[in-house]
């Protein structure tokens, strides 16, 4: 098979062939048809945690067909159509799971693409336990961001304790913030969108947000003060300033929940304390938030925005996806 490898950490993607793997206990193996380049990529591609072994096949935003069941891989079967994410371990099914504990799961950690080889290959091994059903309606192509930047999003949105009617913000319009605006609107909110610049007003009521609010031109935060406050501002962009000051458009019992890993922000304690408002970091969720998460996208018509590259492209598609110039997600495939 082909297959794209990091040999050491900082070094270049490299186009290898290698053994076709076999599954063993308790894993299937996947005939990849799609694999979603994330920036989480950069942590096999630069080595910037201790635990990366190389070489290593990065791609945790994986779709594919099942080929081969190893031992106690039951009830998955050959020929199923099944996602892969970040967590290759979690099925959601032990209590740290549902709590949001990963690193606290009862089974070994195993992150697709870091810990073990992901899905920038044509095969790639996965342990059962970290599966999701991709529904007939979604292509492997508008699938595959959705293991990563959708579950972060939807799984974000439908856990924050906003009901229907509310006003949730969606801070940026990239990646998941594209995504982010699609959920909330699906779910009944009543959305904002909050980006830089005029030219992404017509997008954001494209994509379903009912008001825009272009930070490079008013006060984002006194614009959701007009509004009433917002009960939930889903903060995506990866700028602590942008964050910061957006924050004050908070309403009374608001949350402003942090996606996006900037550096730092500034917070008031005064202005949390004044309207038991919070702030809160979410990240990601189990093999079944995933499958839930592509369940309400094909339901409700929630697609992924992508730019597509074949595998032998690599490298352009890495740097496309890190120039942050993507529009608005990267998607390598398996075709030539």
């Amino acid at each position: 098979m082909r297959a794209v490898q990091v040999s050491r950490p900082k070094g270049p993607f490299e186009i290898v062939e290698r053994a076709i793997p076999e599954p063993t206990e308790g894993t299937v193996r996947i005939e990849v048809q799609a694999c979603g380049i994330c920036h989480s990529d950069s942590i096999a591609k630069e080595g910037s945690v201790p635990w990366v072994q190389y070489p290593r096949i990065p791609g945790h935003e994986v779709v594919g067909l099942i080929d081969a069941v190893g031992p106690g891989a039951a009830p998955w079967k050959v020929g199923q159509r099944v996602g892969v994410g970040w967590h290759g371990s979690h099925c959601g099914c032990c209590d740290p799971c549902r709590r949001g504990d990963f690193f606290g799961c009862q089974v070994a950690l195993q992150i697709t693409g870091i810990t073990y080889d992901g899905g920038y290959a044509e095969y790639m091994i996965a342990p059962a336990k970290g599966l999701a059903l991709v529904p007939k309606e979604l292509s492997a192509v508008e699938a595959a961001p959705l293991m990563c930047a959708g579950v972060t999003t939807f799984n974000a949105l439908r856990n924050s304790g906003a009901r229907g009617g509310d006003l949730v913000a969606v801070l940026g319009l990239g990646g998941l913030g594209h995504l982010g605006v699609q959920y909330a609107a699906k779910m009944g909110f009543k959305t904002v969108a909050i980006a830089r610049g005029k030219d992404k007003e017509g997008l954001a009521h494209q994509l379903g947000a009912g008001h825009y609010i272009d930070s490079q031109a008013v006060d984002p935060a006194a614009e959701l003060a007009k509004l009433g406050g917002a009960k939930i501002i889903l903060a995506t962009v990866t700028n602590g300033d942008a964050m910061s000051a957006t924050l004050g458009g908070l309403g009374i019992n608001g949350t402003f929940l942090v996606l996006g890993a900037a550096e730092a922000m500034s917070v008031s304690p005064i202005f949390l304390l004044s309207g038991r408002r919070s702030v809160k970091g979410w990240y990601s969720g189990t093999s079944i938030d995933s499958q839930e998460t592509l369940a309400f996208s094909a339901l409700t018509g929630v697609r992924s925005l992508n730019e597509v590259f074949p595998l032998a492209s690599v490298t352009e598609a890495y740097e496309r996806m890190a120039s942050g110039k993507a529009r608005f997600r990267v998607v390598l495939t398996m075709e030539d």
